[in-house]
């Protein structure tokens, strides 16, 4: 039998109330807790995925696991960034994310309100290229990926993949030219 963890990390409808799911957050929240407590980056290594030679992470960061996170090298997440990891953050080299910035993976039944009533949810991961920023306050939807070297403007909220090397504002996301 498929586990939930199991369906979560493939994409599948989940229940986030799974024990041992419940149990994976609390984890990272002790971890997460200590990280802004402390800004040890021995602490972010225990907490993420994989984390590049010269990154680092400014407190007050939140995330839901942790494992799902892999931040390359020389990649900075500003303050309060939020990243809910239900589903695989790839973050590549040399990125820059500003102040306030959320990555969500997570997703809810549209169509279905009964399996939203219940709880379920779904997850699709985020992808941002090597060389790209992220201004301040921007929103990353789930299942977007950003192409490298691309600009993306403070407060825009990404919905759809943006290509490389392009500038890209607003609410929705749109590109206005490339770079």
């Amino acid at each position: 039998m498929i586990t939930e963890k199991q369906k979560m990390m493939t994409g599948l409808l989940y229940k986030d109330s799974d024990p041992d799911l419940v149990a994976e957050r609390q984890r990272a929240q002790a971890l997460v807790d200590e990280f802004n407590a402390t800004r040890s980056g021995e602490v972010i290594t225990k907490l993420f995925g994989s984390i590049g030679e010269g990154s680092w992470v400014m407190p007050r960061f939140q995330c839901d696991y942790g494992y799902q996170i892999h931040l390359g090298s020389n990649s900075f997440l500003n303050y309060d960034a939020i990243l809910m990891d239900c589903a695989t953050i790839t973050i590549g080299d040399d990125v820059s994310i500003g102040p306030r910035a959320q990555l969500l993976t997570a997703l809810h039944p549209i169509e279905d309100h009964e399996a939203r009533r219940q709880r379920f949810e779904s997850a699709a991961p985020i992808v941002i290229g090597d060389n790209a920023w992220l201004g301040g306050g921007v929103i990353v939807c789930a299942g977007v990926t950003i192409g490298e070297n691309s600009v993306i403007g403070a407060g825009s909220v990404v919905t759809r993949d943006i290509p490389p090397r392009v500038l890209a504002v607003g609410n929705p996301c749109k590109v206005v030219r490339e770079l």
